[in-house]
Parts: C-alpha cells; structure tokens; sequence
C-alpha cells in the first residue's frame, strides 16, 4: 500500500483500486496537497496493470466540504507541475489563474479523461469543491444521506471551476442547482442522472465493491475503448469551449472583488449581509 498525508490507497480485491479522502477532521475539504496527492494516486492506478477500476471514497462523515479556503499553498505549491500553466511565483491574480487552471480545471479535466473507469463512492454532504472531484468519474454510487450543493453563488462566483453543471444535471435543473445554490438529494441526483445508483449508508461500501466487480470482470482494453467513445461524445457536444468560457467567468468574479472589496476573492460584503440576515431570521 503506498502512503500518503490525506489518502489512504489500497486494493481490496483483484482487478479494483480504492483511494479514500482521509482528512475527516477537515471534512475532507481540500488542499493543494491533497488535490497533488489524488492525482498521484490516480497516477499509481492508471499504471498498475492489475487495476481495472477506481474506487474513489471518503473517511468521516462526509465526503468532501469542498476548498479548503485556509490554503495558501505552502506545502503543495512545492510539488511538481503537471500542466504547463502554473506559475513559480504564485503572486497576484495571474499566479492565482494559474495555480486554479492547473490544480483546478486542469485536474478536472485529466481525471474525466483517465484511461480507466472510476467509480465515486458518495456519502453525506458534497459541497462545491466535492462536487469536482465526483464530476470527473465515470459512474457515482450514492448513499441515501448524500447531499449536494454548488454554494459559490453566495460567494459571489458563477460556479465552480469544473463547470459540468448542465451534462450532469441537464439545462434546467442545473440552473436551479447553480443560481439557488440549494443542495439536491441523492434521490434528486439520481433522478436528473447524475447519479447511478443509491443505496443506504451501510450499504454503499459493498455495493460500491459489487459494482465495481461488474467492470473487473471485462477485458481491460475494451473498458478503456469504451469509455473513451463515451467521452468523445461528451466533448463533442461542447464542454470544452463552455469549460472555458465558464472558467475565465470564474475568474473575472475573483478578480472583480480584489479590486473592489480590498483584495477579496469572494464577495464578502453580499456574504455579511447574508449572514446576518439569517442570524436575524
């Protein structure tokens, strides 16, 4: 079993990889070292010729909060670039653009496309940042507890930087999932085909397991071609030119308020207000 800081990587049966999110006191919010980590991990199952699916799951009570906004990078700005948009000095907003292109969207986007099926293992609450690390696998397996919630537009932000909104949800159940910023059962989810499957919370773990057992089974190479034509439709109905378009939205939000609100990414006025409205109510 490889070690690392926020994960735990293992093979629980052959043919099958299992990564968890293992920072339960931070409800698995991410960093940028964990988010290094992930990809490492995806990384050491893409080249395992044993492993024909990934598990990905959490440790705690829930599944991700999403950012961990108390990140400034100290310790996984270190790691290795993986995309050629990052910036050694991650100073000011282009260092900023860049450092989300790469451990963002860039990731994002390298793990929608990995050569082999993933399988997300879903529990409890999956807020914003969660959502992007379900998005990207293939198939989503979900506990009858699991919540979900895109919440930037308190924030001021139109969206996540992974923005799959309208192929997981479809045109108007996403824009009342992004513009509410209301949480979605699994039963929602599963409903607008987001999710595959939902089971109770004892049993996601094993029917996650079984499920994947029903993809271990095939020949390797033709789950490989097969999620690859999958995806090709995917792209061709335009996700990467809204992928864009939506990131640099993202950013053109980030940036508005550094300059109006005193070097904030986020909209902390609307936020105050917000907040003591519902402490009023």
């Amino acid at each position: 079993m490889t070690d690392f800081d926020n994960l735990i990587y293992e093979k629980p049966e052959a043919g099958i990889a299992r990564i968890w999110l293992n920072r339960p006191e931070a409800r698995n919010a991410q960093d940028t070292h964990l988010l290094y980590e992930l990809n490492d991990a995806f990384d050491i199952a893409m080249g395992d010729s044993e492993v024909k699916v990934v598990i990905l799951a959490a440790k705690g009570p829930h599944f991700s909060a999403g950012h961990d906004l108390r990140d400034i990078d100290r310790r996984g700005s270190e790691h290795k670039r993986v995309g050629t948009w990052s910036d050694d000095k991650w100073e000011g907003s282009e260092a900023y653009y860049c450092r989300e292109k790469e451990i963002y969207e860039g990731f994002c986007r390298r793990w929608r496309d990995l050569a082999k099926p993933t399988i997300a293992s879903v529990h409890g609450k999956s807020i914003a940042g969660g959502l992007m690390l379900i998005w990207p696998c293939d198939f989503v397996i979900a506990s009858d507890d699991a919540t979900f919630q895109d919440n930037t537009m308190y924030m001021g932000i139109p969206g996540v930087e992974y923005f799959a909104h309208v192929w997981e949800l479809g045109i108007r159940k996403a824009k009342e999932f992004l513009l509410t910023g209301q949480p979605i059962t699994a039963e929602e989810a599963q409903a607008a085909g987001m999710v595959n499957r939902v089971v109770t919370r004892d049993e996601l773990e094993e029917e996650t397991l079984a499920f994947a057992r029903t993809l271990s089974d095939k020949p390797s190479f033709a789950l490989k071609l097969g999620k690859d034509a999958i995806n090709a439709a995917f792209h061709a109905q335009g996700f990467e030119n809204v992928q864009r378009s939506a990131f640099n939205a993202h950013h053109l939000a980030h940036t508005h308020y550094r300059l109006h609100q005193d070097g904030s990414f986020i909209d902390r006025e609307f936020m105050r207000n917000f907040q003591s409205k519902k402490k009023s109510d």
